[in-house]
């Protein structure tokens, strides 16, 4: 499991966000994540979203063995490299100005054997698409990316693209406001949609979500 650099109390997240690295440990690993909140904002920092992810992957009810995974929004590569350790083929993907920081932290803590299994790469949602073959990822992995409004048309259809029949779409995130509502409707108006988990210590949500009817076997 995780160890979280959590405190309570606003000056402690603070803290936390600004600080230049953040250790976890997860698949008997310590993995160390650095942080860059002046340079890039919240793509350089760990959130609760992808932790709580983390750990739902790690508690073995998902086989990422030799699964091919696309993560959305990645951010600091937590998520992805969490999926690489667990046996995933992963590509992780962000935005063109989080890349480098993001393939820094991917190399950082992956072992020389397991690096060909983890490629960044750019996704901008809604734009270029044709890079990413349609419908060829088992795992969708997001963790709070659900936060700009101006971006939900393009999220979704990013995730439609990248979907088959068989493709498991799994989100983590807080439910704080109405356009975290309206998401959640927005995708429940394309695909069949079950919350799987609940870390009530977090806030944090996960939904898991397909095409078609829910499905429990993963």
């Amino acid at each position: 499991m995780a160890l979280v650099p959590y405190e309570e109390g606003a000056g402690c997240v603070a803290r936390q966000l600004h600080s230049p690295s953040a250790t976890y440990r997860f698949v008997s690993r310590t993995i160390r994540i650095k942080q860059d909140w002046r340079r890039l904002g919240v793509a350089a920092v760990v959130w609760d979203a992808a932790v709580v992810l983390c750990a739902y992957l790690e508690m073995g009810g998902i086989d990422l063995r030799d699964r091919s995974v696309i993560e959305l929004g990645a951010g600091t590569g937590l998520l992805g490299i969490v999926a690489t350790l667990l046996g995933a083929h992963v590509t992780i993907t962000d935005r063109a100005a989080a890349l480098e920081f993001l393939e820094l932290n991917v190399q950082a803590n992956l072992p020389s054997e397991l690096r060909p299994r983890a490629v960044v790469k750019e996704l901008t949602w809604g734009r270029d698409l044709h890079n990413f073959p349609s419908g060829a990822f088992d795992f969708i992995l997001g963790a709070d990316i659900v936060y700009l409004e101006e971006t939900f048309a393009e999220l979704l259809q990013t995730l439609e693209h990248l979907c088959s029949e068989q493709t498991v779409i799994l989100l983590s995130c807080r439910i704080r406001y109405e356009r975290d509502h309206r998401f959640l409707r927005m995708l429940r108006g394309r695909f069949s949609v079950s919350e799987v988990h609940y870390d009530s210590s977090k806030e944090v949500h996960i939904y898991k979500a397909q095409r078609g009817s829910c499905k429990d076997d993963f």
